[in-house]
């Protein structure tokens, strides 16, 4: 039996990017060491993603992605492909707990904007081959610009302009991506998770940010960016504490951001990580003032291929469903599988059985 919603999230969902294969993950080092040529890697990627496709209605998915397979990172692809933003080589990565990652990163070269873009073009082959199936595009938030870039003082002496470009810049985007036909849009933001703990509003402080100030940024950065969304595009945001080789970049749970997060934010639903206790309890659910706005619980984690007990899942929702109606929850993995091309520590087959998992639980739940 098929169980699903009339209205998007599904009740079984996924965040979007998955493992990348061999043959993808053998042409990238190719073209990296100058083996093929661009042409010749966007060939492979093409058969990759339409195996993927397949691939994912087999395990049931019912919102399909191309897995991220064309990107190196989540959110650099992406933002690296705005007007005005350049991606370069740093001198350091990020530190990830435990690790460091790749040294690279996005800077302002000029004002920001949003012209032509290559991930409208992968959407429409998305589109092309996954047929009558809903298609989900996931792309970075607004937030991801105004936090992770290296601002330009020459270009932007005052913040407020750089704000207002960016939004405007969403704002086209997503325009575009519906005039392409998505009519399912997922927002992706690790920003919200410097407002989750002591440690991270102390590291919004030395960059001379006031926490509260950015918690109301981070608000009309999201409203003001989807202001202007059509009636019929389905909106969702995902909120990650970082994912990279199975590991996170931050811990807390929602507490200090819970009156926006769950009662200001105009999305149609949110996707969100409570697989273990990094993430809090549930009670800031209490918050959610609307009964249009879809809740999915990551509570299947993406990081590790060992299966959950399905009954502690079983009671997780029934315990969240204490603060949120069941008829709005929905199920997912807590992230992606592979939010960066090297992808989590888990083998394909298992993050097949994963999917497989949040549906037969969702089936179990929501019959």
């Amino acid at each position: 039996m098929t169980v699903k919603n009339t209205t998007l999230p599904f009740r079984y969902d996924h965040v979007g990017s998955l493992l990348r294969t061999e043959n993808l993950i053998q042409a990238r080092e190719q073209y990296n060491s100058g083996s093929i040529t661009n042409d010749e890697l966007a060939n492979i990627e093409n058969s990759e993603i339409i195996r993927l496709i397949e691939k994912q209605k087999e395990n049931g998915v019912l919102a399909i992605t191309d897995g991220e397979f064309r990107r190196s990172w989540w959110h650099f692809d992406f933002l690296g492909g705005l007007d005005g933003i350049e991606y370069y080589e740093k001198e350091t990565g990020l530190n990830f707990h435990n690790m460091e990652t790749r040294k690279e990163g996005i800077r302002v070269v000029g004002k920001i904007d949003f012209s032509e873009h290559p991930f409208i073009q992968h959407f429409q082959f998305l589109k092309q081959h996954a047929g009558d199936m809903i298609v989900k595009q996931t792309i970075p938030s607004p937030n991801m610009l105004v936090y992770r870039a290296d601002l330009n003082e020459d270009i932007y002496q005052d913040r407020a302009a750089f704000l207002q470009d960016t939004i405007k810049a969403y704002q086209k985007a997503i325009q575009a991506f519906y005039d392409a036909g998505c009519r399912y849009l997922q927002l992706d933001d690790t920003a919200w998770a410097d407002l989750f703990s002591e440690e991270g509003h102390k590291k919004l402080r030395q960059k001379g940010l006031d926490p509260a100030e950015e918690l109301n940024v981070m608000q009309t950065m999201i409203n003001e960016s989807i202001a202007h969304k059509p009636e019929d595009l389905i909106v969702t945001m995902h909120i990650c504490r970082g994912n990279y080789k199975s590991n996170y970049f931050s811990s807390g749970g929602y507490d200090y951001a819970s009156e926006v997060i769950f009662g200001g934010l105009n999305v149609d639903g949110l996707f969100l990580e409570f697989d273990d206790e990094r993430s809090g309890s549930f009670e800031p659910l209490k918050f959610v003032n609307r009964k249009d706005l879809r809740i999915v619980l990551g509570l299947i984690t993406s990081k590790s291929g060992e299966l959950e007990d399905k009954a502690k899942i079983i009671a997780r929702i029934k315990e969240a469903a204490f603060y949120v109606p069941i008829e709005q929850l929905c199920l997912s993995p807590q992230c992606g599988f592979s939010s960066t091309e090297e992808g989590n520590i888990l083998t394909e087959e298992e993050q097949w059985e994963k999917l497989r998992f949040v549906k037969e639980i969702a089936e179990e739940v929501w019959q």
